[in-house]
């Protein structure tokens, strides 16, 4: 049975069948006082043949340890539509009743993977009589999450008119920034008053919840959106009602290639990219076609032609597989050339984003310079199969991510996916082959805090230590998920390969509402199948107004952005966020300064790429 104590501290609103017990002296996150936010389940469901546990939660420290509950020993589960039992097994208490430090949790699992034939179900607890919420079992089942979450990139486009039938009325707005002295007559940062220096560059993706744009930001999305493109390119169809579908180009493509025009406008003739183009305050308009402040875009640096180069050269060697885009590919082969060209005839900078473009530092230090060359190269051999980019490699290996974490690719992804590219070619190197493979071997090996089943390490199952509970941590929680699935997708222990798909799918399972919070941590997402998501986000455009709270407000977000995630160092002036576990350090709000939403609940397009990658893993043909 469910207990609260300490009632004084909340109020009750009720949504449809379900008591919400809100927070009105906390922090604004939402705990649903029944059974159905304590047995934690994925919210849209699970294929048939893969892991399926729930986990059920004693909450002991942190903004709901006023609620307690102690479950039944046997649990069932039930089909949603005649309420029969079809399975019924005992739970199991987590490490021995242990408080978990991360979620201040007590936990059990409840193992239902026998339950394999598609239909709708709720888990029951018949002691209690409390269940779930209900959920699906189908080959299918994360489809339209994955159509849905790839079109926050369309919502995301700069210059380019959110409509119908492709926009949801409630969602639509006109093309922004092309006004005078906006995007397609941008002025020089350090010449604003120069109309000669005016340049088209127009289109891409808006990063974040703001509406600038920024060349390396662009840098791992474009990389990641083409891996998830090239491990699994039967999934991404032609029919995720973009303005491009039914062009015979898949619909990914067609919006990664919205970014990459985008991108080629930065470029000047010499082959240099400029680094950022956006406004100089924070004065933003209500929606973005609204906004007529001028913009401007920042000075040729080392760090976003490098970026560049590599983005280029990755598109190129992608796209040159469609008849209809060899051209677009051999352009993007060149112009990646020329950008290697620039970067290495000059200087190589740390200092070139004065950041009054608003806001974010879009710089790199040297070592990431060095390690995205890294990445060029990587594409640019496979391209031209040159050994000058053999022979790069070769010197700059140690400069990447792999070679200086003890986790592949949970920080800057890009890098770790284009070394693992690069040892599947046939035309590698044999030596920096097996010293790239070498290397993820060893670190799977001696790392089991971040590969493969644990089952000591967190009740929720999808374990990264506290110093990843940072500002964008749900993207870090994909990566981990991600990396577990590399050494699936190249078969690296190939006599345990379930212990990493189970740890690649439970990493999902924490996104999707098998966490501290209960919730789906991806916006607006009730008519996707989840019962409690996102319900807001800061967003510029989505966070104001009519999109205020997809509960409260007319119309809510957009669905189907990724919010950054837990923060155990918010430095926001809501002080009992700061006080919480790391994993319950959040707040579902889009308040601005001083409460700083910003470092919990913005969305940005890497916390997006890491996420659909990791999806697309488990999306059946």
């Amino acid at each position: 049975m469910i207990k609260v104590k300490l009632l004084k501290l909340f109020s009750y609103t009720v949504i449809g069948s379900l008591f919400i017990l809100t927070t009105n002296l906390l922090f604004g996150v939402q705990l649903k006082a029944t059974s159905a936010n304590l047995i934690r389940i994925d919210q849209f469901g699970y294929r048939p043949e893969d892991h399926k546990v729930a986990v059920i939660v004693d909450p002991q420290l942190g903004f709901n340890e006023q609620v307690s509950f102690l479950p039944g020993q046997t649990y069932e589960v039930r089909d949603a539509k005649t309420d029969r039992t079809v399975y019924s097994g005992e739970i199991q208490l987590w490490a021995d009743g242990k408080i978990d430090s991360q979620s201040g949790d007590k936990a059990w699992w409840f193992d239902f993977s026998e339950v394999k034939n598609q239909g709708d179900y709720y888990i029951y607890d018949s002691h209690n009589n409390e269940r779930s919420f209900p959920f699906e079992i189908r080959d299918d089942v994360y489809r339209k999450v994955l159509v849905t979450a790839t079109r926050m990139f369309f919502y995301q486009r700069s210059g380019f008119a959110k409509e119908p039938p492709y926009a949801d009325p409630k969602w639509q707005d006109g093309a922004a920034f092309l006004g005078d002295q906006q995007d397609s007559s941008a002025r020089y940062l350090y010449d604003k008053e120069n109309p000669n220096l005016e340049k088209d560059m127009r289109g891409g993706w808006f990063d974040a919840g703001d509406m600038n744009k920024y060349v390396t930001f662009a840098n791992q999305p474009i990389h990641q959106l083409l891996t998830a493109y090239t491990q699994n390119p039967s999934i991404w169809t032609d029919d995720f009602n973009i303005p491009e579908s039914k062009n015979g180009i898949p619909d990914l493509i067609d919006e990664i290639k919205f970014e990459l025009d985008w991108l080629k406008r930065m470029q000047d003739n010499d082959g240099g990219v400029f680094i950022k183009i956006g406004n100089i305050d924070h004065n933003a308009a209500e929606k973005p076609s609204l906004d007529r402040r001028p913009r401007y875009y920042g000075p040729k640096c080392s760090s976003a032609t490098i970026a560049t180069a590599s983005m280029f050269a990755h598109a190129a060697f992608v796209l040159q597989q469609f008849p209809a885009l060899k051209a677009e590919a051999n352009d993007l082969n060149n112009r990646s050339i020329e950008a290697w060209k620039w970067y290495e005839s000059n200087p190589k900078k740390t200092d070139c984003d004065s950041q009054e473009i608003k806001s974010g530092d879009a710089d790199r230090s040297l070592e990431e310079q060095t390690a995205s060359s890294v990445v060029a190269a990587v594409y640019l051999f496979a391209l031209n199969k040159e050994q000058k980019y053999t022979d790069y490699i070769q010197e700059h290996l140690s400069s990447t991510q792999p070679f200086l974490d003890d986790t592949w690719s949970r920080y800057r992804p890009h890098e770790g996916d284009a070394l693992l590219f690069y040892a599947q070619l046939s035309q590698a190197n044999q030596g920096i082959r097996e010293q790239i493979l070498s290397r993820f071997k060893e670190i799977v090996a001696s790392n089991s805090n971040s590969y493969g089943f644990n089952e000591n390490l967190d009740p929720y199952r999808s374990y990264m230590p506290d110093a990843q509970y940072h500002w964008g941590s749900n993207r870090i929680k994909a990566n981990y998920g991600n990396t577990n699935y590399d050494v699936v997708f190249l078969k690296i222990d190939s006599e345990h390969q379930d212990r990493y798909k189970i740890r690649a799918l439970d990493h999902l399972h924490y996104l999707h509402g098998v966490n501290p919070l209960g919730m789906v941590y991806l916006s607006n997402m009730y008519e996707n199948g989840a019962e409690y998501s996102a319900n807001e986000m800061y967003h510029e455009w989505f966070g104001k107004g009519v999109y205020d709270n997809a509960l409260t407000s007319k119309f809510g977000p957009a669905p189907g952005y990724l919010t950054g995630g837990a923060n155990k160092d918010y430095t926001g002036s809501i002080e009992k966020v700061k006080i919480q576990p790391p994993m319950k350090a959040y707040i579902d709000t889009n308040d601005v300064y001083p409460v700083n939403s910003w470092e919990i609940t913005e969305p940005a397009i890497y916390y997006q790429s890491s996420y659909l990658k990791l999806l697309s893993n488990f999306i059946s043909n």
